[in-house]
């Protein structure tokens, strides 16, 4: 297997992250071993984490995306914070996506916050995996 790596030639590395008070992480536990299968480095927070803990963790860990799950309707407060984070920290260049249960019509209000993408209930593993290798990795030779 290839490890996807980013335009400098490092391993994509992804912070995988539970905001909030939300207590169901298998959702988010799925998508690390995805990523991790697909060779990405994947460091996985666990619950409960504020938004300074996430960017602190992206920051310390030098990943280059950070993948949100929230499933408990926080999810406007939350992602804003995480984006809020990064930018008072000077690392708003780490990428920022997500998924759980998000309405539709809150996504386009997400997007123009800064949030790259939102994976909702029924996508699967390689398109979010095939999602993070295009959004910040290397053109792979043909």
């Amino acid at each position: 297997m290839t490890t996807p790596r980013t335009a400098s030639g490092s391993p994509i590395r992804v912070v995988v992250a539970k905001p909030g008070l939300d207590g169901h992480d298998r959702g988010a536990k799925v998508v690390a071993r995805a990523l991790r299968d697909a060779g990405i480095e994947v460091v996985y927070t666990g619950l409960h984490q504020t938004p300074e803990q996430i960017v602190d963790t992206a920051i310390q860990e030098d990943a280059d995306i950070i993948g949100l799950s929230v499933l408990s309707g926080a999810h406007m407060t939350l992602f804003a914070a995480v984006l809020e984070q990064l930018k008072a920290k000077q690392a708003d260049d780490i990428v920022v996506f997500g998924g759980g249960i998000i309405p539709e019509g809150d996504i386009p209000e997400l997007e123009a916050l800064g949030v790259a993408k939102i994976f909702t209930p029924g996508t699967t593993t390689q398109s979010i995996v095939d999602w993070v290798v295009e959004r910040v990795g290397a053109p792979q030779p043909a």
